[in-house]
């Protein structure tokens, strides 16, 4: 009786830690990531009516953007908010804090990368797909414009070996986001095609680092530039 009662109060006892180091574990590893940009979306003011804010919402595509051209995005006015790692989930997620209460005009939106690297979990193309329209959704019913991107080429993720068809997974999801962005008349920016390398999957080692392949270079930037600007004015 006395060894079934202290195995009971063992098992409550590893029940109760697992949950309390679940909850601390939650409090200080919030999914989103709210307070990345909330000191800077505090500090912006209200945009004018004559003021054509425009959003960059991304991952690390879009944050070392910023880092690597910082001019571009001073000079146009752009606003970046990439957050390394991050998939189509948390930006949904955060959407509303770094997008819809800034009150931009437009939204430019590059999701996909990291869901097919698989940073949250299994990669399931509907569900990025969703997140996307989701996303254009929620701008077009606040009255923000909206220019979907596509991902960008790559043949494999270093940090997720395990991934052995990213190409073809990538292509299949520009396919759709394209499809997407006809359908409901949204302009769609092909960054794909103009950074592809030879070989149709890798990205072109002119515009990446050496043993990246994912993220551009100030060269690979400059191609997106060249792309994304006129698509913005046209878009305003």
């Amino acid at each position: 009786m006395k060894k079934n009662f202290l195995k009971q109060w063992a098992l409550t006892a590893i029940v109760c830690t697992a949950i309390s180091a679940g909850n601390v574990y939650a409090q200080h590893h919030e999914f989103a990531n709210y307070k990345r940009y909330a000191k800077e979306n505090a500090a912006l003011p209200e945009p004018s009516k004559k003021d054509k804010r425009v959003v960059f919402m991304g991952n690390s595509i879009t944050e070392g953007w910023v880092r690597t051209h910082p001019d571009f995005f001073k000079e146009n006015g752009y606003i970046g908010r990439g957050i390394s790692g991050q998939t189509s989930y948390q930006f949904l997620l955060r959407f509303r804090e770094d997008v819809i209460n800034l009150h931009p005009k437009l939204v430019v939106i590059n999701a996909g990368t990291n869901d097919i690297a698989e940073n949250t979990g299994k990669y399931v193309e509907d569900y990025t797909m969703g997140n996307i329209a989701s996303m254009a959704e929620m701008a077009k019913a606040n009255k923000i414009k909206v220019i979907l991107t596509s991902v960008l080429p790559t043949d494999q993720f270093r940090w997720n070996s395990k991934i052995k068809d990213a190409p073809e997974k990538i292509k299949s999801l520009n396919e759709r986001i394209k499809a997407y962005a006809k359908e409901n008349k949204i302009p769609y920016v092909d960054y794909y095609e103009a950074m592809l390398a030879s070989d149709g999957k890798a990205m072109n080692p002119d515009y990446t680092r050496p043993n990246d392949g994912v993220h551009p270079t100030a060269k690979g930037y400059d191609v997106m530039e060249a792309l994304i600007k006129p698509a913005i004015e046209k878009a305003l």
